[in-house]
């Protein structure tokens, strides 16, 4: 008997068509003799819908006619098992859509990567591929990353942190910034991926001008100095807090003069295929990177130990910075659900994109049966031993 996978993408973020592209990639190698792969597409108001025209990129082209083939459903829990169920419900009938065996979020961004839909999953008590409520935040927030990084000695530039409540005060805000960094500096929204709303700024013109326009995107953003001699370096770690492995490293090629790898040049173009982008496969990079043996060494050790102190699960990719002024070596960020899910890491160490999706399958079933081995709750009703409790209750 076939498992039933339900593959979940989308979402209420400014990566959902990212989540898409990288979805429908996954759906297409997934072992479909093992699982009976459900597409469950989250629209950007975050309502579920279900359908076989999800996996055809394709069909994207034209969100309102792809959902008239669709069907509205929503995930319930009933006699210990989850449930995919039509959202409009028939009077005569059954509405089961399916049962749901293991849950598979490939999504991007805030509101789904960032610990929300990992929470939602929890919540229903089943197997869900990937990292945890907690690491899922922690890799989203680059501030409370770099915080947490930092304090356990790991390499990561300083950073100020600015909140939309200071927006009225952002002259003083660019005061902070020039008196600790001075110029040039690289302004980001703490919660986004994919290099949307991130610009460098070499006057307080354009800091000004990019932190406004980074708060569009959230209502927290960081600036840290920029490397002005940078080499970027990407890392993929899959594994648990037990065991994980990296893969090759990457240096992604600048398809301009820009020292930002804009949102275009990482998703636009290419095909594939199912006749859609690469998404991240189509960016051009050299594998593996241009980078001693030492430094290849320290990136791909430091990558593991992050990974393993952050608690990931499944897949992530870490991007470095290297300082080529310095020799310095930084964590730029964490992303707990890599575009494409890096698999274009893993080929050149001979691991299929098939076998990596089967590996974070089994890792995923793995973190499941350990918490099923943890105590909850403990035998005892405090409500049925009497007594007045009070609104408040009562600490003893």
């Amino acid at each position: 008997m076939k498992i039933n996978l339900a593959v979940i993408f989308g979402g209420k973020s400014v990566e959902h068509e990212v989540s898409v592209i990288s979805a429908v990639q996954a759906m297409t190698n997934i072992n479909k003799e093992k699982y009976n792969i459900i597409p469950v597409y989250m629209t950007k108001q975050n309502e579920f819908w279900t359908g076989e025209k999800l996996f055809d990129i394709n069909s994207y082209k034209n969100i309102p006619e792809l959902l008239k083939e669709c069907t509205s459903c929503v995930f319930v829990r009933s006699e210990g098992k989850v449930q995919l169920i039509r959202q409009k419900m028939k009077k005569f009938g059954s509405n089961l859509i399916s049962e749901v065996d293991i849950a598979f979020p490939i999504v991007h961004g805030t509101n789904v990567e960032d610990g929300a839909l990992q929470g939602y999953l929890q919540t229903l008590d089943i197997p869900y591929v990937g990292c945890d409520v907690l690491s899922s935040a922690v890799g989203m927030d680059k501030f409370v990353m770099k915080i947490l990084l930092k304090d356990a000695g790991f390499p990561v530039l300083d950073c100020c942190r600015f909140s939309s409540f200071e927006i009225d005060k952002i002259e003083e805000c660019a005061d902070k910034v020039e008196n600790k960094f001075g110029y040039p500096v690289i302004v980001k929204p703490i919660n986004l991926g994919s290099s949307v709303g991130i610009s460098k700024a070499s006057d307080r013109d354009s800091l000004i001008k990019s932190m406004e326009n980074a708060f569009e995107f959230s209502d927290r953003i960081l600036v840290e100095p920029a490397v002005v001699q940078l080499k970027e370096i990407n890392c993929s770690v899959v594994g648990d807090s037990e065991s994980a492995e990296a893969s090759v490293c990457e240096e992604p090629v600048q398809a301009s003069d820009e020292d930002i790898l804009s949102f275009e040049q990482k998703y636009v173009g290419g095909g594939s295929k199912s006749g859609g982008s690469k998404g991240m496969a189509t960016l051009k990079r050299k594998i593996p990177a241009d980078i001693t043996p030492e430094q290849d060494e320290f990136i791909r050790k430091t990558a593991v130990e992050a990974f393993r102190y952050l608690g990931c699960n499944g897949v992530t990719r870490i991007d470095f910075m290297i300082d080529m002024a310095t020799s310095k070596i930084y964590i730029n960020e964490i992303n707990t659900i890599p575009g494409s899910l890096a698999f274009y890491l893993w080929e050149p160490k001979g691991v299929k994109y098939s076998e990596l999706l089967e590996r974070l399958i089994q890792l995923s079933l793995k973190r499941y049966r350990m918490g099923e081995k943890i105590n909850y709750s403990f035998d005892t009703n405090i409500l049925a031993m009497g007594g007045s409790f009070g609104a408040k209750g009562s600490k003893c």
